[in-house]
């Protein structure tokens, strides 16, 4: 097995599980405030609210960060000090004595997270040109289905384990990705000193701005029309179901199914990218997911809903891996720990924008407004990239080669 081969699948293992210690916590968060001793309702949804939220936040700010330490003093450190530090802070959750203590814990959450950039940063750069899109492509569905599946991974623990153990669980899968990166990956890391430069002369090193910037926004409208549902999910399946004795269940099933569909996606289509281009499938993409937005308006029972949503997660599978590969196409090897951190910040504020979007449309609105705008932003990123970035790189002759 290649040295590249072996660092995808410990990387896979680590990006899925420290993704679903971002996000198991959801379903969660209420019951646990409330067993930490909030009683008020209205308390509760405020102080989950800034609970969950605030670890993207967070997160958002210190990714570049993270990337920049990655290409300063190598990837390695940087998965073992996040998968280490997650999992001695997850744990610490369950130990939590009171809700400030908690909303800490999940502010440090975000401070020390950075393993989804030290590995997309390491996969990027030492996967051979041939398959760095399948190998992105494979890496980017553990990301996605671990933030997807986690909320139902987390509700199903709770229920069958108890409320604690969702932490205790969680923190130990952390604690074993940390161990399998310790021991199987493998870094052949030469560092190039570019930390006494400032923001400004590190942009100015970047070889096509605009396209970075285009990539930057696309993740952001793919992780904000991903999680537009979150808010609303638990409420649409209410009202589509005849029987609502299983509406949890079902409302985790929906969220999730556009995970399943990633994970069978991501890797075939980051593979076509590699063939034909990352810019077609990337436009061939956002058109795709954001038609299928518009019919979940118009759905009659959940299953309907769950189709449309595994569809969609098909047709999305071929964003990330191809936003990647076309990243680290123009990006020099020595910056693509900080410009993939700006690319997961995106990503982060899309989850927290997501969230918001969906939850102020809905009330504003109606529930069936947060499919057609989201659909719309989809559409017309697709507009923009074929503008911008289609007919840069097809119709006119590229300089770079991509």
């Amino acid at each position: 097995m290649k040295m590249w081969e072996r660092n995808l699948i410990v990387c896979w293992f680590g990006m899925f599980v420290t993704s679903i210690g971002m996000s198991q916590i959801a379903p969660v968060l209420p019951l646990y405030i409330k067993h930490l001793g909030i009683s008020n309702t209205n308390l509760i949804e405020q102080f989950s609210g800034i609970a969950f939220g605030a670890t993207f936040i967070i997160s958002a700010i210190f990714s570049p960060i993270w990337g920049h330490a990655a290409d300063k003093f190598g990837r390695k450190p940087m998965l073992l000090r996040a998968s280490l530090g997650m999992a001695i802070v997850v744990g610490s959750m369950g130990f939590a004595p009171n809700v400030y203590v908690l909303i800490g814990l999940r502010l440090l959450q975000g401070i020390i997270t950075g393993y989804s950039t030290a590995c997309t940063t390491l996969i990027a750069t030492q996967t051979d040109k041939e398959n760095a899109g399948w190998a992105l492509g494979t890496l980017s569905t553990s990301s996605i289905a671990g933030s997807l599946i986690g909320p139902m991974i987390g509700g199903f623990i709770e229920e069958n384990f108890g409320l604690k153990n969702v932490f205790f669980i969680t923190g130990s899968l952390l604690m074993i990705a940390f161990i399998a990166t310790l021991l199987f990956v493998k870094e052949s890391f030469i560092g190039e000193d570019k930390g006494k430069l400032s923001a400004k002369e590190i942009w100015s090193i970047v070889p096509d701005k605009s396209l970075t910037i285009i990539m930057f926004i696309t993740s952001f409208i793919l992780a904000l029309a991903l999680y537009s549902v979150e808010p609303i999910v638990t409420v649409y399946v209410t009202q589509l179901s005849v029987n609502t004795s299983h509406v949890a269940l079902l409302a985790g099933m929906v969220f999730s199914a556009a995970g399943f569909a990633n994970i069978i996606s991501a890797p075939r289509l980051g593979k076509l990218s590699d063939k034909i281009g990352a810019h077609k499938v990337i436009l061939a993409a956002l058109i795709l997911a954001g038609v299928i937005f518009i019919p979940q308006a118009f759905v009659k029972n959940p299953w309907q809903l769950m189709g449309l949503r595994f569809l969609l997660g098909l047709a999305m599978g071929g964003l990330n891996p191809s936003i990647n590969t076309l990243v680290k196409k123009i990006t020099p090897e020595s910056l693509t720990g900080r410009v993939f951190g700006f690319n997961i910040s995106a990503q982060y504020l899309g989850v927290f924008g997501g969230s918001i979007l969906g939850g102020q449309v809905a009330a504003c609105l109606g529930i069936r407004y947060v499919f057609f705008i989201t659909g719309a932003l989809l559409l017309m990123n697709a507009i923009w990239v074929y503008f911008k970035v289609y007919k840069k790189l097809v119709l006119k002759e590229d300089p770079l080669g991509i």
